[in-house]
């Protein structure tokens, strides 16, 4: 997979494309990269998707975000198990937002050779979103490319969406959140220095860089990690503000690894929730603080012996 910054093309090969967010990677971004892929074997062409960076909401509306789901690396590493050709990350500034829907189209067919387009119902894009599937489909007959809409992913009468999951989440409803994903939701980071505070405990963590704000979740969880050069390992989690020490509101994740002793600063790590064990509280000292660690962690111990 060849991952392009900006809307140009390495080769003048043609490709069948698809353009959105895709934040979280989920059941129903999936059918349509499934069914891209498809489309282009038929046609032989290679597949191409448009992503932008950051999402068009954290540009227009800062201050109202919604929480992502996936980092920018986590969206590639998804796009490349599904075998993706091509991803173009856009900058999404100023410029990029005031381009008009019918440039956009021209940019996608002169740049990157699109003879084929697959886009959700609901896409907008260009300037105002006055941009849509009948705009698509009208400058495809014009310019020669052949263009197809691909339907809603439905679960239990829910449509599944990026918002879906960032629902399931925050009410701490994961295995909902999981059916929607088709998989465990997962946080990847760096291992990086913390207070050591956990140390002190005696529940030594690795704290995994965040790399954007708020977090879609909060709270104490049973967990899996994925640890560069060490396999899968078990643990008990805390994502939030601690506010036991609070020193300010930003999120942070921290991960208590059973049986495990080494030295991780600076590896990657993938953190799979399987199980909410209970919110975050506010504790009177430290030695309260550390009871109910202790008890997280035998109830983490007790869930995977449950679950084996």
């Amino acid at each position: 997979m060849k991952i392009i910054r900006g809307l140009y093309s390495l080769d003048t090969q043609p490709v069948a494309l698809t353009i959105g967010n895709f934040d979280g990677v989920h059941l129903g971004h999936q059918a349509l990269l499934y069914e891209l892929r498809s489309a282009a074997q038929s046609r032989g062409l290679k597949t191409a998707v448009v992503i932008f960076e950051p999402h068009p909401r954290e540009f227009f509306t800062p201050q109202q975000v919604p929480a992502r789901l996936t980092s920018l690396r986590e969206k590639l590493e998804f796009f490349a198990t599904l075998n993706i050709d091509y991803v173009h990350v856009c900058r999404f500034n100023a410029s990029f937002a005031q381009m008009s829907a019918a440039n956009f189209m021209n940019v996608l067919f002169e740049k990157l050779s699109a003879k084929f387009m697959l886009i959700g119902d609901d896409f907008r894009f260009g300037s105002g979103r006055v941009g849509d599937f009948a705009l698509i489909e009208k400058i495809g007959s014009t310019l020669g490319f052949e263009v197809q809409a691909v339907h809603t992913v439905m679960h239990d009468s829910v449509r599944i969406s990026s918002t879906a999951v960032r629902g399931a989440l925050a009410a701490g409803q994961l295995r909902t959140a999981q059916r929607y994903l088709g998989r465990h939701y997962s946080i990847s980071g760096r291992v990086v220095q913390g207070d050591q505070l956990g140390r002190k405990l005696g529940f030594p963590t690795a704290n995994i860089q965040l790399k954007h704000n708020p977090a879609p979740l909060s709270g104490i969880y049973v967990v899996e990690v994925h640890a560069e050069g060490f396999g899968v390992l078990q643990g008990v989690a805390s994502l939030g503000i601690r506010p036991t020490v609070k020193v300010h509101d930003k999120p942070v994740l921290e991960v208590h690894l059973f049986e495990f002793s080494q030295q991780i600063y600076g590896k990657h790590l993938r953190v799979e929730f399987l199980q909410k064990l209970r919110d975050e509280e506010k504790y009177p000292d430290l030695e309260t603080l550390t009871r109910h660690i202790a008890l997280d962690v035998a109830n983490a111990k007790k869930w995977f012996i449950e679950h084996e």
